[in-house]
C-alpha cells in the first residue's frame, strides 16, 4: 500500500512556519548575534594584523641576522658566529631576539655546531635538542653532530644510537654510510666486535659505490681479526 504524503499546501504551511521561527530567532538574539560575529571579525583580524605587522617584519629582521651570523660560520668564525660582534648579531643573540621564528629554530642548529666545534659539547648537545628539524637533510645532520658530541663526552652507546638514526633518518649515499661507519667505530671502542662488522657489512652491502663502502672491506678485515685474537 503506497505510504500517504502530506498534501502540498501543508508543507509549504510547514517551510513557512520554520522559516517564521527562524526570523523570530534572530530578531531576538540580533544584539547577540551581531556581538558574536564582531568577536569573530576583530579575532581574525587581529590575527591578520599580528601577522602582517608583527610576525612577518620580526621573520625578516631575523633571516638579516643570521645571513651575517652565516658569513662568520661559512669562514670557520665558531666564537663570532655564535656571539657576533659589533653590530652583527650572533646566533645566540637570534634565538633570544628573535624567538618564534624559523631563523630562530635555524640559529638552534648552527649554535650546536659551533659549540661542537669550539669543544664545548654538552652546550652543543642542549642547542641540537633544541633544533626543531626544518628538512630530513639538517636533522639528520643534527643527530650525527649530537653523536659526535656524545662520543666527545665518552657516551658512546648514546652516541651510536644518534649515529643509527642519523643514517637512517634521511638515506643517502653521503651521510648515511658516513653515520653508520662512526657508529661502527664506536662499537670497536665499547669492542662489540659482532656489532661492528654487523655495521661494516651493511656499508660494503648497501653503499658500497661511495667512499665508505670502498673503505669497508679494511675494517671488515681489521674487526674479523680482532674477534680471532679475542680482541687483542
Amino acid at each position: 500500500m503506497a505510504e500517504k504524503t502530506a498534501p502540498k499546501h501543508d508543507r509549504l504551511q510547514d517551510i513557512e512556519a520554520s522559516l517564521s521561527n527562524t526570523e523570530m530567532f534572530i530578531e531576538r538574539n540580533q544584539k547577540k548575534l551581531l556581538m558574536a560575529l564582531a568577536a569573530v571579525v576583530v579575532v581574525v583580524g587581529g590575527v591578520l594584523a599580528y601577522k602582517q605587522f608583527i610576525v612577518k617584519p620580526k621573520e625578516a629582521a631575523a633571516q638579516t641576522a643570521m645571513f651575517r651570523a652565516e658569513i662568520y660560520f661559512e669562514k670557520d668564525s665558531f666564537n663570532l658566529a655564535l656571539n657576533g660582534k659589533g653590530d652583527v648579531e650572533g646566533f645566540l643573540s637570534i634565538i633570544d631576539n628573535y624567538g618564534g621564528t624559523k631563523s630562530a629554530n635555524v640559529s638552534h642548529f648552527y649554535a650546536g655546531i659551533c659549540y661542537l666545534q669550539t669543544g664545548k659539547f654538552q652546550e652543543a648537545i642542549d642547542q641540537l635538542d633544541e633544533y626543531d628539524g626544518e628538512d630530513l637533510m639538517t636533522t639528520s645532520m643534527a643527530m650525527g653532530a649530537k653523536g659526535d658530541a656524545l662520543m666527545e663526552l665518552g657516551k658512546a652507546q648514546e652516541a651510536i644510537d644518534q649515529y643509527v638514526k642519523a643514517a637512517g633518518k634521511n638515506e643517502n649515499s653521503f651521510s648515511s654510510p658516513m653515520y653508520l661507519m662512526k657508529a661502527g667505530i664506536a662499537y670497536e671502542d665499547l669492542k662489540n666486535y659482532d656489532k661492528a662488522l654487523e655495521i661494516y657489512q651493511k656499508v660494503r652491502k648497501d653503499f658500497y659505490q661511495s667512499n665508505e663502502g670502498r673503505e669497508a672491506e679494511k675494517y671488515i678485515s681489521r674487526v674479523e681479526g680482532l674477534k680471532e685474537n679475542g680482541g687483542k
